[in-house]
């Protein structure tokens, strides 16, 4: 549903950017505007005034259909939700923690197994090597 909402929502945005900019420039803001057009009738300009009107009612309809669909259709989790309710806040000796539940378990963060140092053979004092 909220796919489609999206959708639609997408088409409103793009007829609306398109009928606002299709419009007559009244103001004259930078001295630009107005002259003769295609659009320069009285009755385009209320035609367009008033699908302005329509698509920004629906703009904003399906902006809070969005905002409300987003907020109660995802349920919020807590990661203390996740915890065994054995687990008591304090570990004790032998009890499970945390760090077991997670993949590869505690074992995965402990340091490998030291292994038996690699020591070279002595060197010939003559400075010949043995080989």
């Amino acid at each position: 549903m909220q796919t489609v909402l999206i959708v639609i929502h997408l088409m409103i945005v793009l007829a609306l950017v398109g009928v606002v900019l299709v419009q007559r420039s009244e103001g004259g803001g930078l001295g630009i505007g107005g002259g003769s057009g295609f659009m320069s009738a009285r009755g385009t300009a209320n035609a367009l005034t008033r699908t302005t009107a329509i698509l920004a009612t629906l703009f904003f309809a399906t902006s809070l259909g969005l905002g409300l669909m987003a907020r109660y259709e995802s349920r919020p989790t807590d990661i203390l939700d996740r915890i065994p309710a054995g687990n008591s806040s304090t570990p004790t000796e032998g009890a499970p923690s945390v760090l077991d539940q997670l993949p590869g378990g505690a074992g995965a963060l402990t340091a490998p197994a030291p292994t038996t140092p690699v020591v070279p053979p002595a060197a010939d004092p003559t400075g010949v090597p043995n080989n």
